[in-house]
């Protein structure tokens, strides 16, 4: 009998590189949006679960707050015992040593800094401690964690970074939105979310390839029956089952599984 050949594993999407020890590690998003989703959100409303669980939540490497006059921005953070300081840039606590200890002599000086703040009023760069590599044609779109609820005090910018060629700083910038206030930063709970997207979807022939149906009448007898299926059947079925959508999307993912 001829014993099947061991398929070889694959690379992984993506990869996580841990630069600042010690600091919360990235790990995938889940279904529930940490907990934070209503329970029947959660049980019966599969586009939310799934774009909850797309990607990979990351954190902030430690607990600060920002505070903003308007014009100038400073900083403090947990354990500090020097109170707030004016932030252009700033290192992770003790980080630049460990880095030039175990970098090559060439990259020695060159840590990243956790926090800089940016020439616009309010903006300010906040790199998470690690640095990305996805694997060749993908790419990773950095976003404000899916389905939470805001936090007061700033907003987040989205980017996407071709993490296949550019090995750097896994990071993002944010926009403060409150003067006069400490805003609090917090790794109980996810910074952002970054979710890998294959580059052939940005393209400009891609996303140039779409049409648009102007008017009612232009609907097909096949849209119709999509139509009635989606809408109007779920409505006039007796002994209606909850969660019909949910229960043929995870059916699908298994079938597409197996």
């Amino acid at each position: 009998m001829t014993e099947k050949p061991i398929p070889a594993k694959a690379d992984p999407r993506v990869r996580f590189y841990r630069m600042i020890p010690d600091i919360r590690l990235p790990q995938r998003a889940d279904r529930s949006a940490a907990g934070s989703l209503p329970t029947r959100a959660f049980r019966y409303c599969d586009p939310v679960t799934t774009a909850s669980a797309f990607g990979y939540y990351v954190f902030t490497p430690l607990n600060f707050t920002l505070i903003w006059d308007g014009h100038d921005i400073q900083w403090t953070y947990e354990g500090n015992e020097h109170g707030w300081m004016p932030l252009k840039t700033a290192q992770y606590p003790y980080f630049p040593a460990h880095f030039n200890e175990r970098a090559p002599e060439e990259i020695q000086g060159f840590s990243p800094p956790m926090l800089a703040s940016l020439q616009e009023p309010g903006l300010v760069n906040i790199w998470s401690g690690l640095i990305a590599r996805t694997i060749p044609g993908w790419s990773l779109l950095v976003r404000p964690p899916v389905n939470f609820a805001r936090r007061g005090g700033y907003e987040l910018f989205e980017g996407i970074i071709e993490t296949d060629r550019w090995f750097g700083p896994l990071l993002t910038n944010i926009r403060l939105t409150k003067t006069d206030t400490p805003i609090e930063f917090n790794n109980e709970l996810p910074l952002f979310q970054v979710q890998p997207i294959p580059r052939e979807a940005l393209e400009e022939p891609a996303q140039n390839n779409f049409a648009i149906t102007r008017d009612i009448e232009g609907l097909q007898p096949e849209d119709w029956d999509d139509f009635y299926n989606t809408v109007v059947r779920p409505n006039v079925t007796e002994n209606r089952p909850r969660g019909e959508y949910a229960a043929a999307a995870r059916r699908r993912r298994k079938a597409d599984e197996a």
